[in-house]
């Protein structure tokens, strides 16, 4: 364990497998204090044990909750906030590719649900202690899926036709959208934004839903020629720990270099849009802190 990060404290969605767990690694090895969010409180408290052990760092715990259901983001972020008193890192990772259409708790479409609005609930509900700690970072897994996607507005939740993947690639777009926004509203307070693409990665995601013969042995056979987590964490944990992206923000990047996104993703005012869109959605009405109104049209 080094002493990079002594002083930080990270926390990490979908931390208990796959990249979130290399990356929650690679931070308590460069010394930082982190927490993982997890759904499943017995695979979160046994990704800690092995954390720690792995590690030598002590200074890992875990939140759980299901960050598809507004109020539980809303209850983890207190309870984040009632153990801690800063937050320098925030990584947005936790996210799903659902094969067939289903609601979340809050009857918002699943993949939507929890690739975005859980990306975007629980940045605003720690955006005040990112600001307080002085020198934040948030981190959010997009996917090179999202150059394929265009946000329809007038059917963001797929109740025209939903396909698992367009739903996937979408909501990996509104993640670009989304870091593009909260890096214009967070200029000038030392908190940065960037989104990432981590490969196409080795882990158990698609699986959960690949119930057809044909899809699951097309992942098994796409999985031989997949990054191993622990390779596709390094872009996540760069942004997250590497001191030459210090102040660098708005940004999309692919295996730790800056990259355009797709032309969609660079569309400003979708980004507005989208972000106006959103926080009605989570029942905020207007969230960002510019003066005047924002109109969804």
């Amino acid at each position: 364990m080094n002493s990079a990060m002594n002083n930080h404290v990270c926390l990490i969605t979908g931390g208990t497998r796959g990249i979130g767990r290399e990356t929650a690694r690679a931070l308590a090895m460069n010394g930082a204090t982190v927490v993982i969010i997890g759904r499943d409180g017995s695979r979160t408290d046994s990704t800690v044990r092995s954390l720690i052990s792995e590690t030598g760092n002590p200074s890992v715990s875990a939140l759980v909750g299901d960050l598809s259901i507004q109020s539980e983001i809303v209850r983890v972020a207190d309870e984040f906030k009632s153990r801690h008193d800063r937050l320098n890192v925030l990584v947005n990772n936790a996210g799903g590719i659902f094969y067939e259409r289903q609601v979340s708790g809050d009857g918002i479409e699943m993949t939507f649900a929890l690739n975005h609005l859980g990306y975007f609930r629980l940045t605003h509900e720690l955006r005040g202690i990112l600001v307080a700690s002085g020198s934040a970072r948030v981190v959010s897994v997009s996917s090179g899926a999202h150059q394929m996607a265009r946000i329809n507005f007038d059917d963001l939740q797929g109740e025209q036709n939903y396909r698992g993947w367009r739903a996937y690639s979408k909501s990996k777009l509104a993640n670009v959208l989304f870091t593009v926004e909260l890096a214009r509203q967070l200029a000038g307070t030392g908190v940065t934004a960037n989104a990432l693409h981590p490969g196409f990665v080795a882990s158990n995601f698609g699986m959960s839903g690949a119930h057809s013969p044909v899809r699951s042995i097309w992942m098994r056979v796409a999985r031989l020629f997949a990054r191993s987590p622990e390779r596709g964490a390094q872009t996540s944990i760069y942004l997250a720990s590497s001191p030459e992206v210090d102040g660098v923000t708005g940004l999309y990047f692919s295996d730790s270099k800056p990259v355009p996104p797709s032309a969609a993703g660079r569309d400003l005012a979708a980004a507005k849009r989208l972000w106006v869109v959103t926080a009605g959605m989570c029942g905020l009405g207007n969230s960002n802190n510019d003066h005047g109104h924002a109109h969804g049209h």
